[in-house]
């Protein structure tokens, strides 16, 4: 099972193997409190096509297109999240960013599917 939440969100043990997939550390919050097992910002959108995004709404569908070509060329760490998920059973994708529909978070399930 995968499941998707903000970081800022409290861990819980329902969480599983939690899996930050941002690329820039999450402000204010403490690696204690963070409770990660594996900080994958590899994984994350480039940092031109982030800054390019800059969570604009209308940017969205084009954004998702291209992470997903960018997808195309991290297939190692996309396997490595479907092992963490077959040796823990539960893993959480973990993100910074306020929108909880719109994150790079939500597009790795979708490609993972």
């Amino acid at each position: 099972m995968i499941k998707v939440k903000r970081i800022y969100e409290t861990a819980t043990y329902s969480d599983g193997y939690r899996i930050l997939v941002d690329r820039l550390w999450p402000r204010n919050m403490t690696k204690e409190h963070a409770a990660i097992g594996i900080w994958m910002k590899d994984l994350a959108p480039s940092t031109e096509l982030r800054k390019w995004f800059n969570h604009e709404m209308e940017k969205w569908p084009e954004f998702e297109q291209k992470y997903k070509a960018e997808l195309k060329a991290k297939q190692q760490y996309l396997q490595q999240l479907r092992q963490l998920e077959k040796e823990h059973g539960t893993i959480t994708l973990l993100y910074a960013a306020k929108d909880e529909k719109h994150n790079n978070a939500q597009v790795i399930v979708e490609w993972l599917q």
